[in-house]
């Protein structure tokens, strides 16, 4: 009986050292995945990352939703984005904004609350698009180019984002440059979580626009320029 117990208890050791050799590998494999593809999209972004001053002339700002507070309003990330390409705006860079967020319940608006800020910064509210359906980068790149109509933008988001962002639209159909709308300090500890969950959302990412190419929510053609 002692024997039996003693080849038990060696063969789950073993079990578990063989499970513990596999996770390992795949924890490591999965690490390498991950860090691929944030390099493929910074190499791909090297380049056309501009401060508001330098950045190229065209005719849109796309500026990404980045959540609101309980009250509705932006969140400090949000205005730093809408702050900036407001920035661009008034420096000539671009002509109108494109303001792409989630609201996929009424109680939670995040276009219409950017598009109040940018009022209250000054912009004309003509020169305000609102994209409701923006739920995810990829969904806002989709959109720019299949429902507004857009062959170039300038993407205004921060840099952690950027590469991100850049690699999508050119993939979906829109030549773009991007903007860095890092206007202030964020605490180290928000800059960790937001690092960590962009090189996840990056893989999904490469997926999504290599692989399952999935569909967004659309509707009508309401392109932003139709002299052309």
């Amino acid at each position: 009986m002692l024997n039996f117990f003693k080849k038990i208890f060696s063969l789950l050791k073993r079990i578990i050292t063989m499970l513990f050799k596999l996770f390992l590998i795949l924890a490591i494999s999965g690490t390498i995945i991950l860090l691929i593809a944030r390099l493929i999209t910074a190499i791909h972004s090297s380049g056309r990352v501009y401060s508001v001053e330098d950045a190229p002339q065209d005719r849109v700002a796309v500026v990404f939703g980045a959540g609101l507070w309980r009250d509705g309003t932006p969140t400090p990330v949000l205005r730093d984005r809408v702050k900036t390409a407001v920035d661009l705006y008034f420096q000539g860079k671009v002509e109108k904004l494109l303001m792409s967020g989630d609201n996929r319940t009424p109680d939670y608006d995040e276009p219409s609350a950017m598009k109040n800020y940018a009022i209250s910064l000054g912009i004309p509210e003509e020169d305000i698009v609102l994209d409701f359906a923006g739920r995810r980068t990829y969904d806002t790149c989709y959109r720019a180019k299949e429902i507004f109509g857009l062959d170039s933008a300038i993407l205004v988001t921060q840099e952690f984002h950027l590469s991100r962002a850049l690699y999508l639209c050119e993939r979906l159909g829109v030549d773009s440059t991007g903007v860095s709308a890092d206007q202030r300090y964020y605490l180290k500890r928000s800059r960790f979580f937001w690092n960590t969950r962009e090189t996840l959302a990056t893989a999904t990412a490469l997926w999504d626009v290599h692989i399952t190419r999935p569909l967004p929510v659309l509707g009508e053609f309401e392109p932003i320029f139709t002299e052309e």
